[in-house]
């Protein structure tokens, strides 16, 4: 388990039909594993290629056990590559969106371009 107030990060796959613009330049959406689901709240300009449906990365503070502050959320360039830990999830979960073998050698932090 993880602390509450307790700065992670989390991934995982925006939810279809969770994404909610908000003023000032807030964002409510929902990240889910496949069996498990958070509500994220960011502020500022998403990524380009952030998407329902498409995997993330957001860096910040889990405020309770199902909400989550990101201060900067990531967007892969390319689509079939996830977090290892976040793969793994989607797969133990039977999610439709994981994707075999497309997982990095390194368990650190994911190799690539981001926005």
């Amino acid at each position: 388990k993880v602390e509450i107030d307790r700065r992670i990060r989390l991934g995982g796959l925006v939810e279809t039909g969770s994404v909610q613009k908000q003023a000032d330049a807030v964002t409510a959406f929902r990240i889910t594993d496949g069996a498990n689901v958070v509500s994220v709240t960011y502020t500022g300009i998403l990524p380009d290629l952030f998407r329902e449906g498409q995997g993330v990365v957001a860096n910040g503070t889990l405020v309770s056990r199902d909400r989550f502050e990101a201060d900067e959320v990531l967007a892969k360039h390319d689509e079939t590559y996830m977090p290892p830990e976040v793969q793994d999830a989607l797969e133990k979960a039977g999610h439709p969106g994981s994707k075999p073998g497309a997982k990095e050698e390194d368990a650190g932090y994911p190799k690539g371009d981001y926005d």
